[in-house]
């Protein structure tokens, strides 16, 4: 029996080679989403086995529709498929109950074994991705649940950051300097009691900001 997998990624040319590399592989794509609102409308009208989500597109970011995915469907595997080697991105992604998370440069083999993986309930995170943000998600969970004085601005800038943005792509989303956004990211950094982005990011989430 074939594994259903529904895919979403707004290029065509990515769906269209996925079809190809899982071609023969007892994985077949019976369904495919340009973006999370087309996917969240086709899950309501039947489940597959799994999901390969892309990080970045428009109108919405993978991520957050994971968040919608894993509280509609709370078993419903999904891996994140995204061209971005993101620390940020794999801690949001581990934080909101991803299976994993694979670079849509890597063999077709790790693909292929990512969703046989999932669907054997196992987490397709390896060493390296788990150690790159084990700190992160080690962050005392009591600093989610403080109260904490972030300004309107701030609040904006640790919404672009939590999205994987760097400084230079906050700057051009807000239009503000890339010194303005330096300084805001250090003073949310201190004011939520981390370390770094990433465990900002995580901050975030749990939050609920993102």
């Amino acid at each position: 029996m074939s594994i259903s997998l529904v895919v979403c990624d707004d290029h065509q040319v990515v769906r269209l080679g996925l079809k190809s590399v899982l071609s023969g592989s007892g994985i077949e794509v019976v369904g495919e989403a340009s973006n999370g609102e087309q996917l969240l409308q086709m899950l309501t009208q039947k489940l597959p086995d799994l999901v390969l989500l892309d990080v970045r597109m428009p109108g919405g970011d993978g991520l957050h529709y994971l968040g919608r995915i894993k509280i509609n469907f709370p078993t419903l595997p999904v891996i994140l498929f995204s061209t971005y080697d993101n620390p940020t991105y794999v801690a949001r992604a581990v934080a909101l109950g991803a299976s994993g998370y694979v670079l849509k440069h890597e063999k077709s083999e790790k693909l292929i074994e990512a969703i046989r993986g999932a669907l054997r309930g196992e987490l397709a995170w390896t060493r390296e991705e788990l150690r790159r943000v084990t700190g992160a998600l080690a962050t005392p969970r009591v600093v989610s649940d403080v109260e904490v004085p972030l300004t309107q601005r701030e609040s904006e800038v640790l919404s672009q950051l939590a999205n994987g943005l760097t400084n230079k792509e906050i700057a051009a989303a807000l239009g503000i300097s890339y010194e303005t956004v330096k300084e805001h990211v250090q003073h949310i950094l201190r004011k939520i009691g981390v370390t770094d982005r990433t465990q900002a990011a995580v901050w975030a989430v749990r939050k609920g900001l993102v």
